[in-house]
């Protein structure tokens, strides 16, 4: 099972929460997908022990849980750093040099699309269109657009961050 290197630092005041409405979830049909909402909630991810609970608590496989998390995109398998990186991959932007920006953001952070850096402070996630083809090609960290920009701008970008 794919998922985060980054060790889980659950609470045991999320586990009692997430426990709680599980139980609540329990007799209801179609309890998958709101039970994982909320974990994902909670935690901001699904990690495997996330995972686990629900499987446990629902009376469901862990591959069931696992399967569900993988195909909806609104699931992540990772956390997320408290700066959120999202790099455009559509046509305007991809055209524009956008997948050398993705190349040099992979390069300096040491992660792939969907993970974080193991300070926690970054997350890359490669994206479609964020509306900005204008701009093209458009870097987002958290609700920050950078547009026009090129490789050689990232490592300026994100020392605005680390300092932040």
């Amino acid at each position: 099972m794919k998922g985060s290197t980054l060790p889980f630092d659950g609470t045991p005041e999320q586990e009692q929460a997430l426990r709680l409405k599980l139980r609540e979830l329990k007799t209801k049909e179609g309890a998958l997908m709101p039970a994982m909402q909320f974990a994902q909630g909670l935690y901001g991810y699904l990690p495997y022990e996330v995972q686990s609970i629900i499987a446990d608590e629902l009376g469901v496989t862990l591959s069931e849980v696992y399967g569900v998390a993988t195909f909806y995109s609104q699931f992540s398998l990772y956390p997320k750093g408290k700066y959120r990186i999202g790099i455009c991959l559509g046509t305007a932007c991809y055209v524009n040099g956008s997948q050398a920006i993705y190349d040099r953001l992979r390069q300096i952070l040491g992660i792939d699309s969907g993970e974080c850096t193991e300070d926690r402070l970054f997350s890359l996630d490669a994206t479609r269109c964020v509306g900005c083809c204008g701009m093209a090609p458009v870097m987002t960290v958290n609700d920050d657009v950078y547009g026009r920009i090129k490789p050689d701008d990232v490592e300026k970008i994100l020392d605005k961050y680390r300092r932040a």
